[in-house]
């Protein structure tokens, strides 16, 4: 399976593509960011940034898409920008007829680190060190996108789609658990 992650952003929007690998293993296929400089308008802001994603999704073909949950946040513009990115990713997937998945900070947390809190660079590491990387990639936005797309493949109702169904490793089962808290009522930074 080919996951393309999306860490929603007006400014920097990450992306990262990984396929599933026998063994609940992944392999990274392509990371960075699509980036809108501030000084345009927000119309072309938005084009920019659709037009990136088109030509990662054209480019890379993922079976799905994983783009982070947004949450309100105390900045207004900034959860509008995520939201309008996230926005445009979806819609872009959809006339492709690529599934969607999403995912709230607090389940990728969980799935790349085991626990649901980490902070960012815990999450860089972890990310770093399942994808055989010598260094997390830069910037955080990128990092992000790739643990969006390892947390969909590490998903525990299927673990590494398409490939072994073994029993549960510790992230996952952590995973599952912060999925459940988020389903409660939490899963905020």
């Amino acid at each position: 399976m080919r996951v393309l992650g999306v860490d929603p952003g007006l400014t920097r929007c990450g992306v990262g593509v990984v396929d599933s690998l026998p063994g609940r293993r992944a392999r990274l296929v392509a990371v960075g960011v699509i980036e809108s400089p501030p000084s345009l308008s927000l119309d072309l802001r938005l084009r920019t940034i659709a037009d990136g994603l088109d030509a990662w999704l054209d480019e890379h073909v993922p079976d799905v898409l994983a783009v982070e949950r947004v949450f309100a946040q105390h900045n207004v513009s900034t959860v509008m920008g995520t939201a309008q990115a996230a926005g445009l990713a979806m819609v872009a997937a959809a006339r492709r007829g690529v599934p969607v998945a999403m995912h709230t900070p607090s389940e990728v947390k969980a799935a790349v680190t085991g626990n649901g809190r980490a902070d960012k660079a815990q999450v860089q590491s972890m990310i770093a060190k399942i994808l055989g990387l010598a260094e997390a990639p830069q910037p955080a936005d990128a990092a992000d996108a790739l643990a969006l797309a390892v947390c969909h493949l590490w998903r525990p109702s299927g673990a590494l789609q398409g490939g072994d169904h073994h029993e549960l490793t510790p992230a996952q089962r952590a995973w599952a658990a912060a999925e459940d808290a988020a389903r409660r009522g939490g899963g905020r930074r």
